[in-house]
């Protein structure tokens, strides 16, 4: 008999993912097949296909041609990242938010930049310096290098007013990246900036953006105040 609550895949997804949890269907089983599902269910067979799929691109489900649908024995449980507008970042936590651009230049990157942004010795980049204010104390530092010959606009971009990071996700769409986090000690150039005594422990994000073509867009460094805490969704 086909349950008249489930319409669309959806509603797969919830009733399958509610078996996965109560154990109805145990690591390393096989689960019934598509057809059969779609019967039980009183759908379309490409109903139930989505569905299944949704939940293996989670981690939860594993498909093989030809081999079935099988729970994952150890599903590895991802974590969402994404690249916020810090300006929205600090007003949401109830702090108003201020802007300064440091520095702007068109100039060689040093070897480890290069290596990051896989450019050449004579290549030239745009390197931004900002820092971001809030109720009017240092929240973090940007320094951010971005190759023009990747997003030409931004020869045009006027950062006084808008910050590198905001204006990047407004107008720069990227396909992929990778990050790394770590903490660094503060010399004192930053904490003269950072409004913190050098040697203090800064908590550290570097990121990579790149565009369908695998072109990086920008390596950014920021150095965030002692005493910030990163949260990330699971």
């Amino acid at each position: 008999m086909s349950d008249p609550t489930i319409n669309t895949w959806l509603d797969v997804q919830t009733e399958v993912m509610r078996r996965l949890h109560k154990r109805v269907w145990k690591p390393g089983e096989l689960l019934p097949g598509e057809i059969e599902l779609a019967a039980e269910f009183g759908c379309a067979r490409t109903t139930v296909n989505r569905a299944l799929q949704a939940i293996a691109e989670d981690g939860l489900l594993e498909r093989k041609r030809r081999g079935g649908t099988r729970v994952v024995v150890h599903p590895e449980r991802k974590a969402t990242f994404t690249i916020p507008v810090i300006r929205l970042q600090i007003e949401q936590s109830g702090y108003s938010y201020s802007y300064r651009l440091l520095s702007r230049r068109n100039e060689r990157p040093p070897a480890n930049i290069r290596t990051s942004m896989d450019v050449g010795r004579d290549s030239r980049l745009l390197h931004l310096r900002a820092l971001h204010c809030a109720d009017q104390r240092p929240y973090v530092l940007e320094d951010r290098w971005i190759n023009t010959s990747v997003v030409p606009a931004v020869a045009d971009a006027d950062f006084k007013l808008q910050s590198p990071n905001e204006w990047l996700v407004e107008h720069v769409p990227f396909s992929g990246g990778d990050f790394a986090l770590s903490a660094c000690v503060a010399g004192t150039a930053d904490a003269d900036t950072l409004d913190c005594d050098a040697g203090a422990a800064l908590f550290t994000v570097e990121r990579r953006t790149h565009n369908a073509r695998l072109a990086v867009i920008t390596s950014v460094q920021l150095k965030y105040v002692p005493g910030y805490s990163m949260r990330i969704a699971l």
